[in-house]
C-alpha cells in the first residue's frame, strides 16, 4: 500500500512538474512571441522612419529643382523683356535714321526750288535752273537707291497702273502709249506705279 502511495505521490509529483514545464513553455513561446511581436514592430517603425527620411530627401531634392526652373524662368523672361524694348528702340532709330538720310537728301532740292522762286530772269534762265534742281533730285535719288521705273513696251500691272485705255491700231497690243505720272522703285519694292495709259 505505501508503495501504491509512493507511486501515487510520484505520478502527482510527475504530473505537477509537467504542468509546471507546459505552463514554463507557454510562457516561454508567450515570452518569445511578444518577443518577436516587438521585433517585428521595431522594424516596422524602423523602416517607416527610414522611408520617411527617404521622402523628405527626396522632396528637397524635388523642391531645389522646382526653385531653380522657377529662376531660370524668371530670367529667361527678364532677358525676352529686354531684348523686346531693345529691338522697338533699336526699330524706331532705324527707322527715324531713315527718314532722316531721306530728307537730308531732298533739302537741296528745295533749297534750290526756293532760290529759283526769289530769282528774277527770263524764262530761260528759270528753265536752266530747274533742270539743275532736277538733277539735284535725280542724284539724291541715286544716293537713297531709288530708281524711275521702265516704262518703255508693254504694261506690267506689277508695275504700272492703266488709267486710260485707246484703241490705236498703229501700236501693238497691251503697250503703253503714254506715261502720266513717273514710277519708282527701291530695289524689288516699288514705291510708287507708273501711271500710263494702254493701247489695245
Amino acid at each position: 500500500m505505501e508503495n501504491n502511495k509512493d507511486l501515487k505521490n510520484e505520478e502527482i509529483k510527475e504530473e505537477n512538474l509537467n504542468e509546471e514545464v507546459n505552463e514554463d513553455t507557454e510562457l516561454k513561446d508567450e515570452e518569445v512571441m511578444e518577443n518577436t511581436a516587438e521585433n517585428t514592430n521595431e522594424v516596422e517603425e524602423e523602416d517607416e522612419l527610414n522611408m520617411t527620411k527617404k521622402l523628405k530627401e527626396e522632396n528637397k531634392k524635388m523642391q531645389e529643382e522646382l526653385d531653380l526652373t522657377k529662376d531660370r524662368l524668371l530670367r529667361l523672361t527678364a532677358e525676352y523683356d529686354n531684348y523686346r524694348k531693345r529691338t522697338t528702340k533699336e526699330k524706331e532709330s532705324i527707322y527715324a535714321d531713315a527718314y532722316i538720310d531721306v530728307i537730308k537728301e531732298i533739302l537741296p532740292v528745295i533749297d534750290n526750288l526756293e532760290r529759283a522762286m526769289a530769282a528774277e530772269g527770263n524764262v530761260d534762265d528759270l528753265k536752266k535752273g530747274v533742270e539743275m534742281t532736277m538733277k539735284g533730285c535725280q542724284d539724291a535719288f541715286v544716293k537713297l537707291g531709288v530708281e524711275e521705273i521702265d516704262a518703255s513696251g508693254e504694261f506690267d500691272p506689277n508695275f504700272h497702273n492703266a488709267v486710260m485705255h485707246i484703241e490705236d491700231e498703229g501700236l501693238d497690243k497691251n503697250v503703253i502709249a503714254e506715261v502720266f505720272q513717273k514710277g519708282y522703285k527701291k530695289g524689288e519694292k516699288i514705291i510708287r506705279h507708273t501711271m500710263v495709259k494702254v493701247a489695245n
